[in-house]
């Protein structure tokens, strides 16, 4: 069976394909689940391997330390919901699913995004962090879909 999304799968500006609305959707609507297989972060890892000079581009996300869901494998549209530094769609994980809800009211048409957030790691390079460019075009971009660095505080 088919269920019906308030949103179509077409090509997006921001990246490959994106969902766009196909009606005005509240806030605070559930869109749909992150679907996929389920895996260990060691089976991601090598499924995909970061390479160099490849943009980072996979459907996993991350429901914890021993969790990521693959996509790419068994998954459905919520795939294609992109990355915005300022997202109109938040992901929020509940007992091992994730699903993705409407944040704000969206507007027939508007592009579907949140902010993927992939965690910041101490040991990246300038050349690491290239890997995960942000084109998503708002005016608060930080130019990538890594979570905003974490800022050291140095004792006195």
């Amino acid at each position: 069976m088919n269920r019906r999304y308030p949103f179509e799968i077409r090509p997006s500006p921001i990246q490959g394909e994106g969902a766009f609305a196909t009606e005005p959707i509240p806030a605070g609507t559930r869109l749909i689940e992150y679907a996929g297989e389920r895996l260990t972060p060691a089976q991601a890892d090598a499924r995909y391997p970061d390479g160099v000079d490849e943009r980072h581009h996979t459907y996993l996300f991350a429901i914890d330390d021993d969790v990521v869901i693959d996509a790419a494998v068994n998954g459905n549209e919520a795939r294609f919901i992109n990355h915005s530094c300022n997202p109109n769609c938040e992901a929020v994980i509940d007992r091992s699913r994730i699903f993705i809800y409407a944040i704000k009211p969206i507007a027939e048409g508007a592009e579907l995004a949140y902010d993927y957030q992939y965690e910041w790691r101490d040991d990246y390079t300038d050349e690491d962090v290239k890997l995960y460019v942000c084109k998503c075009g708002a005016p608060n971009c930080r130019g990538t879909i890594l979570s905003p660095k974490k800022k050291s505080r140095r004792g006195a």
